[in-house]
């Protein structure tokens, strides 16, 4: 088996300078394009409620990833509390809109290395990073101290995209597989139901740094699981908010044609989602809704990526993070189909 990446960077001592340079811009707080400034060593909290130590809400073995991160024994699902962004529909919302509970969940990096390994000692096949932006520099740290302890799983970045392209940099040749979402392709929707500002500026300059450094080319082991690449997501929500030709056009125009693409059924109405504070979004997704979505990456010419089962994703990823062992349903209930 291919070692990650990471590890040359190890015993070459970048993996150290690298994770001197991002905890340096803790000090004055610039992890993510909202540029809080606060001094997070000294445990000042940002906007993202965060300040120095990770937060971990649960670490699981995971079956509803791409069926090439999740294999026969599942992702190393480790989900981040707290969130840069404040998604209205946010299925996540109980670990990552509960500011003063998961608080309660701050961890030492040497904690959270261990976290790391006891999911390499449960079979998982990757160590995925689920909402990492806000600490990047906590991970990164954690993730050294665990490759010393004899750690060699690839390490997923699944995010939101709304991340900062000088942090993204210093992870050139740390993270392995890029997992980001592109939620929408109008900054006004982002300001809308994410409460953020230049979504699309943002989260299209942080893939172009992801694109960058892996290209459009998916690399497998023997076994047909990821070990390095970029896979895009879309999620698919109602009336076309999220304005999936629009982010399938650039990812084609501005990107390659061959950019995994993994299209997401998912949705459901959530968290903060009413008829009558957010009527457009109130509901789950019309399968004419998705139907259209699939014809136009066909269209489009976008070959490469997965897509989710229609019928059982909304139901499969609606978790309950009272259970932090196991907050998704049986995998039995669920399933992606083929590659597209």
């Amino acid at each position: 088996m291919t070692e990650p990446s990471y590890i040359k960077l190890l015993e070459s001592g970048e993996m150290a300078r690298r994770v001197e340079q991002l905890m340096d811009m803790l000090a004055c707080c610039r992890i993510c394009p909202r540029d809080c400034d606060v001094n997070r060593l000294r445990n000042e909290v940002a906007a993202c409620y965060s300040g120095l130590l990770p937060i971990v809400s649960s670490s699981t073995p995971h079956f509803g990833e791409e069926p090439a991160l999740t294999g026969t024994r599942g992702a190393g699902n480790v989900f981040l509390g707290l969130c840069n962004l404040r998604c209205v529909y946010c299925q996540n919302y109980q670990i990552s809109q509960t500011f003063k509970e998961q608080r309660r969940n701050e961890i030492s990096f040497e904690e959270l290395a261990e976290v790391f390994l006891d999911l390499q000692r449960r079979g998982c096949h990757n160590i995925n990073w689920v909402s990492p932006t806000h600490f990047a520099p906590q991970l990164v740290k954690s993730l050294f101290i665990a490759a010393e302890r004899g750690l060699r799983l690839p390490v997923v970045y699944n995010t939101n995209a709304y991340d900062s392209v000088e942090v993204l940099r210093l992870l050139d040749g740390i993270v392995d597989i890029y997992l980001p979402d592109l939620k929408y392709s109008d900054s006004e929707a982002g300001r809308e139901y994410s409460k953020v500002t230049d979504y699309v500026l943002h989260s299209r300059a942080a893939i172009k740094e992801m694109y960058r450094q892996s290209g459009d080319r998916l690399i497998y082991d023997e076994d047909g699981l990821l070990r390095r690449g970029l896979v895009i997501r879309l999620l698919v929500l109602p009336n076309d908010i999220a304005g999936i030709k629009d982010s399938l056009q650039w990812i084609r125009d501005e990107l390659s044609p061959g950019v995994a693409v993994s299209l997401m059924a998912q949705y459901f109405p959530t968290n903060k989602v009413g008829a009558d504070r957010y009527p457009l979004i109130s509901r789950k997704i019309r399968f004419s809704e998705w139907m259209k979505a699939i014809e136009q990456m066909e269209a489009l010419g976008m070959e490469e990526g997965w897509l989710q089962d229609f019928d059982s994703a909304a139901e499969y990823y609606r978790p309950d993070f009272g259970d932090t062992d196991r907050p998704f349903k049986d995998i039995a209930d669920f399933q992606y189909d083929p590659q597209i």
